[in-house]
């Protein structure tokens, strides 16, 4: 899942994004506001983490403008004032959550995740599909009650291809998901396949059938049919 760091602390936006890398997110980060206005307008995330004081701008004017362009992004404000009047404007204007600094990053990640259950899975903590489960918090996979081990890719490009069933994802939308700012777009999508084969077989060793469809000249598909 990616995450975006927008706060101009640069010690603290590191040690965030140390902390939620480690937690298997694809994080970036944005040190100011035109800087977070031009990700968000290209992007979509499945959490922002969102200093409200920054270079250029309001945190509150870059939720304004995910709001505007009905954008479904996680929004978690975090900021150094702790009064009840900056809490409210936050989750006034449409914030998922709030956090005031200094925090404990295990608390921001476990808000981070509740975020994005709530958001995107409906507050569970399984997803399920057929004969393969998915453990949002442990971050493993079933497929018919027995565990497999997946790498970090190959668990990410799972709940992605989930998240989105019988739906066409391009290459570039998978290579950006999993990557994020580290991803070469100008590279060849070779690596992609290569995940996507050996999530494939370790699916299919476990017993599950064979979701995947390749779309010729599209992408792919995650599909029953």
């Amino acid at each position: 899942m990616k995450v975006l760091i927008i706060e101009d602390e640069k010690a603290l936006s590191e040690s965030i994004f140390t902390y939620l890398n480690s937690e298997q997110y694809v994080c970036e980060i944005a040190s100011d506001f035109r800087m977070a206005m031009d990700k968000i307008s290209q992007y979509d995330y499945a959490c922002i983490i969102l200093d409200i004081n920054l270079p250029g701008g309001s945190g509150l004017d870059i939720l304004k403008e995910l709001k505007l362009n009905h954008k479904a992004d996680g929004v978690l404000f975090i900021s150094a004032r702790n009064s009840l009047d900056d809490r409210l404007r936050g989750l006034n204007s449409g914030a998922d959550d709030y956090l005031t600094k200094p925090f404990h990053l295990s608390e921001l990640a476990a808000r981070v995740s509740a975020i994005i259950r709530r958001k995107s899975f409906d507050g569970n903590n399984l997803m399920k599909f057929e004969e393969i489960q998915l453990d949002l918090t442990e971050k493993t996979v079933m497929v018919n009650n027995r565990h497999i081990e997946l790498t970090r890719k190959e668990y990410d490009l799972l709940l992605y291809f989930i998240s989105n069933k019988n739906k066409v994802i391009n290459k570039g939308a998978i290579a950006e998901h999993l990557w994020g700012d580290n991803m070469d777009m100008a590279d060849s999508y070779d690596f992609i396949y290569t995940h996507i084969k050996n999530l494939r077989k370790k699916l299919i060793q476990a017993g599950a059938r064979d979701y995947v469809k390749s779309v010729y000249g599209m992408g792919y598909k995650f599909t029953v049919r």
